[in-house]
C-alpha cells in the first residue's frame, strides 16, 4: 500500500462516509487542528520519563484525541455510524479530565495570576501543546453537530494541559515576580 493516493491533489479531501470536501472546509481545518494538538503533546511526551506518570497520561490524552479527529472527519449524514467512545466523545470523556485536574491540581499551590511559560523544558512543550488545543478549540465550534461533547473535551483538554504544566514545573514564574537572577551573576 502507498502512503500517497493522489485523490486530494485538487484540493478535496474525504470524509468518513464518502462525501468530499475542500481541505479549507471547516471539518479538515477542525481536524487538522486537532492532529497538530496530537503532535504537540506528543513533543512533550517525548521529554517525559518513558513509562512515568506522565507518559502514561499523555499517552491516554493522543489516544483520545484520536476519537476526537474521528468525529471531526465523519460527514454530517454518517453520524449515525459513530460509536460512543470509539469514534464521537462523550460526557464521560469529558469529565475524566475534570477528574484528573481536580487530582493534579492538589498536588501543588496553582498560581494565582498569570504564568510566565518556560520555566522548564516540559513545562514549556505543555504550554504550547495547551495554545495548539486552544485553536483546535476554535476551529471545532463551527465544524461539530449540536449536541457534539467535542468542543467541551478540548476546552478542559487545555485547562487540563495548563495543570499539568504547573504540576511538572512546580513553582511557576508569574508575570509579576521577578526571576531569580543565575548564580553566577550579582544580584
Amino acid at each position: 500500500m502507498k502512503i500517497y493516493t493522489r485523490r486530494g491533489d485538487d484540493g478535496t479531501t474525504g470524509l468518513l462516509g464518502g462525501e468530499r470536501v475542500r481541505k479549507d472546509d471547516a471539518q479538515p481545518r477542525a481536524y487538522g487542528a486537532v492532529d497538530e494538538a496530537q503532535a504537540a503533546i506528543g513533543l512533550a511526551r517525548a521529554e517525559a520519563d518513558r513509562g512515568g506518570e506522565l507518559d502514561r497520561l499523555l499517552v491516554g490524552l493522543e489516544r483520545d484525541l484520536w476519537i476526537l479527529m474521528a468525529e471531526l472527519a465523519t460527514a454530517p449524514s454518517a453520524g449515525e455510524r459513530l460509536e460512543d467512545g470509539v469514534s464521537r466523545v462523550t460526557d464521560g470523556m469529558v469529565e475524566a479530565l475534570e477528574g484528573l485536574i481536580d487530582e493534579l491540581s492538589g498536588r501543588f499551590e496553582p498560581p494565582t495570576e498569570f504564568v510566565v511559560p518556560g520555566q522548564d523544558r516540559i513545562s514549556a512543550l505543555l504550554d504550547v501543546a495547551r495554545t495548539v488545543v486552544r485553536r483546535a478549540e476554535r476551529e471545532a465550534v463551527g465544524a461539530v453537530p449540536e449536541g457534539s461533547a467535542a468542543v467541551r473535551y478540548l476546552n478542559r483538554l487545555s485547562d487540563l494541559l495548563w495543570t499539568m504544566a504547573r504540576w511538572q514545573e512546580t513553582e511557576s514564574l508569574t508575570a509579576r515576580t521577578d526571576p531569580e537572577p543565575p548564580a553566577s551573576e550579582p544580584a
